[in-house]
């Protein structure tokens, strides 16, 4: 009796009291791999509908810290034919890298992560690698205050703004989409598409937010990693997390594709312009520009000296307050062909 009741008030609240697997897409460079997940046996049901109203957001927002993670859980992944066998981590995170003998070529594929119950109930979900093609140059950027307006440096605002907003309610910076479509050569047919990495200090648990919010605003897709998994009790530090495991997370990208040109892109909010100097220190053959975008109305001296610093070992870097500036020294430097921005019209 109590069991049922306790099921019906986790689905009023849209929540799902059985084991789940979450996956999120990983990349590979053709012979090595990496994906992620949790498994976890509290989880919040995906939202469908987007109802715009303070109370309705608020509780959706709280929903996805309602987690229980399932610690020490032995997980089979299968990829190629292949079986990779993991064990979850404490907070429920799966993390699995292997590599391959026969080296597969650029393309997505698929990968699916089993786990069985101790009442032995098979749970099975399947994910996607992806495996870029080169291009001449691909995209690391952050997401708070880089493309979606978030008030990171004021726990306050942003608070209200992850209370009273939904994804798709949710604002990008004027012309960043713009700039960003145009780095990704979405629209350019005679370009191949650039590959866009999204690493944040944003948790786990805003996943499928942000990557609803992406698909609203027809931002580039891509492959996105992001920090710890909090639970409730943790929510109001929601975005604070760890920046120097957002430095791993860019040298783990920078390593698995060596000969590989990136694009660097930031705020001067938190800690961007730190993290990607040290990146630039120890990976300056791989960075061809960094952009930081000034969120405040003054304009930094500690990123000014990050800027000098940067520039001195040869990569660009820009500070700007407006995408559409942005825009133009991507032009500038030969990041983008100025035929390709006529068909960019009607985009923020």
């Amino acid at each position: 009796m109590w069991e049922k009741c306790k099921n019906k008030f986790y689905r009023f609240l849209r929540l799902q009291n059985a084991p789940v697997i979450k996956i999120y897409t990983g990349y590979g460079n053709g012979s090595s791999f990496q994906v992620f997940g949790h498994i976890l046996s509290l989880s919040p049901i995906d939202r469908k509908k987007y109802r715009n109203g303070v109370v309705r957001n608020t509780l959706a927002l709280l929903r996805l810290f309602f987690v229980k993670p399932i610690r020490n859980a032995a997980i089979d992944i299968s990829f190629e034919g292949k079986i990779i066998q993991v064990v979850s981590e404490k907070d429920g995170f799966i993390k699995a890298e292997w590599t391959e003998e026969n080296i597969l070529p650029p393309g997505t594929y698929k990968c699916s992560f089993s786990y069985f119950t101790r009442k032995k109930i098979g749970i099975t979900s399947t994910g996607m690698i992806i495996v870029p093609q080169p291009t001449t140059y691909a995209c690391i950027s952050d997401i708070d205050d880089t493309f979606l307006v978030s008030h990171s440096a004021n726990l306050r605002k942003r608070l209200y703004v992850l209370f009273t907003e939904n994804a798709k309610s949710r604002k990008p910076f004027k012309g960043a989409v713009r700039h960003y479509r145009l780095l990704a050569g979405i629209d350019d047919e005679d370009q191949a598409h650039n590959s866009f990495f999204y690493v944040s200090s944003s948790e786990w648990n805003l996943y499928t937010y942000i990557q609803q919010f992406i698909s609203e605003q027809d931002l580039p897709r891509g492959v996105m990693l992001l920090s710890q998994m909090k639970t409730f009790s943790s929510l109001l530090t929601t975005g604070q997390g760890n920046h120097q495991g957002k430095f791993v997370r860019i040298t783990k990208i920078l390593q698995q594709f060596p000969g590989q040109k990136f694009v660097l892109l930031g705020d001067d909010t938190q800690q961007d312009p730190f993290i990607y100097k040290s990146i630039v220190e120890h990976f300056k053959q791989n960075i061809i520009c960094v952009y930081i975008r000034r969120v405040g109305t003054p304009v930094k001296d500690t990123v000014l000296e990050v800027q000098h610093f940067i520039e001195a070992k040869g990569v660009k870097f820009y500070y700007f307050s407006h995408s559409e500036d942005a825009i133009a020294h991507s032009i500038q430097i030969g990041l983008l062909r100025p035929e390709a921005i006529h068909k960019m019209t009607g985009l923020t």
